[in-house]
C-alpha cells in the first residue's frame, strides 16, 4: 500500500535560481547545489580521523538540523491542507533537494493526542550510493542524515520528540531502505535512541570547549563596552578603535556623522567604557530645544516659567543639562544648531569649569566630560557665520567619523540580530532569526535612515513575523528589493524573471512623479545629507560641481 502524495508545484515555486550572483533559494532560504562526492569524502574523512560512530552522530544532527527547517514550512505553505498534505511537505522537499526518493506506505498522525506511527520506503539513496562506493557493503545501516531528517523534521512538525529509525539498508543488502517513525516515548529503546541526537557527541563536546575558553577568556581580560563585535567593516572598526583610544580618558570627542548612523549610541558606549560610567550621561539635542528655552535647557534657571515646557511644577530652581551631567558625560548633539551667544556661554562654561544659571548670580562648578556631534561640515559651518571658531578649536579635540550603514554592509547581520533579540524581549515575542533572502536584501538596501532605520525595520519585522518563524523580506520592506530570478516551473523548466527595474519605475508611477522632479528630489536630499556641501554632494551623484550646480540652478529655475 503507498500514500499518494499532492502535486508539488507549490514547492517548486518556493525554490529560485538568482541569475548571475550564485545564489539558490529555497522559500527565503539560501541552498546548495553539492556533489554528493563531496560529502561523501567529508564522510570518510570524519570516519578515518574520529571513527563510526562520531561521523554516525555528526550527520544525523546535521540531519537533523536540516528537517527542523523544512517543518517551518509545511503549515505555511499549505495552511488549508489536509494533515497528509500538509506532513508530506517534508518528504517531497527531501524528493526536491536530491536526497532521496520517499514512498510514504504507513501514516498514523494525532497531534493532540501525541501518536504517530509512519513507515517509510526509500530508494535512490545518496548515502548509500557513497558510503557502498567507499567501505562497501556495511552490517548496520548507513542512512544517517536521511534519518536525522525525517526525526527532526517530524519532531518539529508535532512539536514533540519523534524518533526515525532505519529497519533495513540497500547498504546491507536489502532491496530497500525502509524507516519506521514513532514519538520517542513508544520506542522501548527511546531514550538510547535519543542520544544519537545529545549534546554529548563530538559537536556538543567542541561546543562545551569553546564555551569554556570563551568564559576563560572573559575571566582573564578586563571588560571592554566597545568590544562587542558588532564592528566588522573596515571604516566601523576604524572608528571603534578611535572609540577605544579615548574612552577612558578626559579628551573632548567630536562624532561626525549622517543622521542616524548612531552617534548618541557611540557616545553611551564610551561613557560605559570611561571611568565615568556609573555617573550620569545626559544627552541633550541642540537641533530640537525650543530657541527661547535652548539657555534655560543647557545652563538651568533659577526660575523657571511657570507652566512652560522646560519645567512643568513651574517656578523652582532647574538644572541644566551641564549641572546635570557632573561628574560624568554631557553629550551634544548638533552643536553647530546653538546660538551663537549660546555658544559663547558654553564656551566659558567648558573652559572655566562652572556654571551659572539663568537668572542666578553665583557659579557652580562643574566636572564634564563633554562628546559633541555634527552631521554638517563644521569648517563651512564656521566660514558661513554660523559656529564659533573658538567652540570649535575646544570640541574638535579628537575628531571620530562613524560611517553610514550603506557603507558598512560586513556590520548589518549582527546589528539585525541584536536588534532582533531586543525587540523580540520587548514585545515578548520569540523570533528565531532571519531568512537568508532577508540578511541578502539588508546587505544591499541603501540604508537612507542608517540604524536608525534598521532599528525601525527589525522592530516591524518582529511584530509581523509569526512566533517561531525566521523573519522573511515581505516582513521587513514594504517594498523588497528585487532580485532577477529564474524559478522552476511545474514542467522542470527554468523561467526568467526580472523584477528591479519594473519596481522601481512602478514605485515612480504610483508617486505619480516626472524625470524632472525625481532629478530635482535626488539633487535636494544630496545637498542635504551632504550639510550643504555641494562638491560632497556632487560625488554622491557622480557628478562634477560644475555639474550639479547647473541642475541645481536649473531646478531651482522649473520650481520657481
Amino acid at each position: 500500500m503507498e500514500i499518494p502524495l499532492p502535486a508539488d508545484s507549490d514547492l517548486r515555486r518556493l525554490i529560485h535560481f538568482s541569475a548571475g550572483d550564485g545564489r539558490i533559494w529555497l522559500a527565503g532560504h539560501r541552498m546548495l547545489l553539492l556533489h554528493a562526492e563531496a560529502l561523501g569524502g567529508l564522510r570518510r574523512e570524519l570516519m578515518q580521523s574520529v571513527g563510526r560512530e562520531q561521523t554516525r552522530r555528526v550527520f544525523m544532527r546535521t540531519g537533523y538540523a536540516s528537517g527542523q527547517r523544512d517543518a517551518a514550512l509545511a503549515r505555511q505553505v499549505r495552511p488549508k491542507a489536509s494533515l497528509i498534505e500538509q506532513f508530506s511537505v517534508g518528504p517531497q522537499l527531501h524528493m526536491l533537494e536530491g536526497a532521496v526518493q520517499v514512498t510514504i506506505e504507513t501514516f498514523e498522525m494525532d497531534v493532540e493526542a501525541g501518536h504517530h506511527l509512519c513507515h517509510v520506503r526509500w530508494d535512490h539513496s545518496w548515502e548509500v550510493e557513497t558510503h557502498l562506493r567507499d567501505f562497501g557493503p556495511q552490517d548496520e545501516p548507513v542512512c544517517w542524515m536521511l534519518s536525522g531528517y525525517a526525526s527532526g523534521y517530524v519532531s518539529a512538525f508535532m512539536g514533540q520528540p519523534v524518533i526515525y529509525r532505519e529497519l533495513e539498508c540497500c547498504g546491507c543488502g536489502h532491496k530497500h531502505c525502509r524507516i519506521e517513525g514513532r514519538p520517542l516515548d513508544a520506542w522501548p529503546d527511546g531514550e538510547q535512541l535519543a542520544r544519537d541526537y545529545d549534546a554529548t557527541s563530538m559537536l556538543g563536546h567542541i561546543e562545551d570547549l569553546q564555551s569554556k575558553v570563551e568564559s576563560l577568556r572573559s575571566t582573564l581580560a578586563p571588560r571592554d563596552a566597545l568590544s562587542d563585535g558588532v564592528a566588522l567593516s573596515r571604516g566601523m572598526r576604524r572608528a571603534t578603535e578611535l572609540m577605544r583610544k579615548a574612552a577612558n580618558t578626559q579628551v573632548t570627542v567630536m562624532l561626525n556623522g549622517e543622521r542616524g548612523v548612531g552617534k548618541e549610541r557611540a557616545a553611551r558606549t564610551m561613557h560605559a567604557a570611561s571611568a565615568r560610567a556609573a555617573r550620569p550621561f545626559v544627552a541633550f539635542s541642540a537641533a530640537d530645544q525650543v530657541p527661547e528655552l535652548v539657555e534655560l535647557e543647557l545652563f538651568g534657571g533659577e526660575r523657571a516659567p511657570a507652566g512652560g515646557p522646560a519645567d512643568p511644577s513651574a517656578g523652582g530652581p532647574r538644572a541644566g543639562a551641564l549641572e546635570r551631567a557632573s561628574g560624568g558625560t554631557l553629550f551634544i548633539d548638533e552643536v553647530s544648531a546653538l546660538p551663537l551667544p549660546t555658544q559663547a556661554r558654553l564656551l566659558r562654561s567648558l573652559q572655566q569649569g562652572e556654571v551659572v544659571r539663568a537668572g542666578g548670580s553665583h557659579a557652580l562648578k562643574i566636572d564634564v566630560r563633554v562628546i559633541a556631534s555634527s552631521t554638517v561640515d563644521l569648517d563651512a559651518a564656521v566660514v558661513a557665520g554660523r559656529l564659533r571658531q573658538d567652540l570649535l578649536q575646544r570640541l574638535n579635540v579628537y575628531p571620530i567619523t562613524i560611517p553610514p550603514l550603506r557603507e558598512r554592509t560586513a556590520d548589518i547581520e549582527s546589528l539585525a540580530q541584536g536588534l532582533r533579540q531586543q525587540f523580540s524581549s520587548l514585545h515578548r515575542k520569540p523570533v528565531p532569526g532571519f531568512t537568508d533572502r532577508a540578511l541578502d536584501a539588508m546587505r544591499s538596501y541603501g540604508w537612507p535612515g542608517n540604524v536608525r532605520e534598521l532599528e525601525n525595520l527589525i522592530e516591524r519585522g518582529v511584530i509581523l513575523a509569526s512566533p517561531g518563524v525566521a523573519i522573511d523580506i515581505d516582513d521587513l520592506f514594504t517594498t523588497p528589493p528585487g532580485h532577477a530570478t529564474v524559478t522552476i516551473d511545474a514542467a522542470g523548466n527554468l523561467s526568467r524573471s526580472e523584477p528591479g527595474g519594473g519596481v522601481f519605475l512602478d514605485e515612480v508611477q504610483r508617486r505619480g512623479l516626472t524625470l524632472d522632479a525625481l532629478e530635482a528630489g535626488l539633487i535636494r536630499e544630496a545637498v542635504h545629507r551632504a550639510g550643504g556641501n555641494l562638491s560632497a554632494a556632487a560625488r554622491t551623484l557622480g557628478l562634477s560641481r560644475p555639474q550639479l550646480a547647473y541642475r541645481l540652478q536649473r531646478a531651482q529655475e522649473r520650481a520657481g
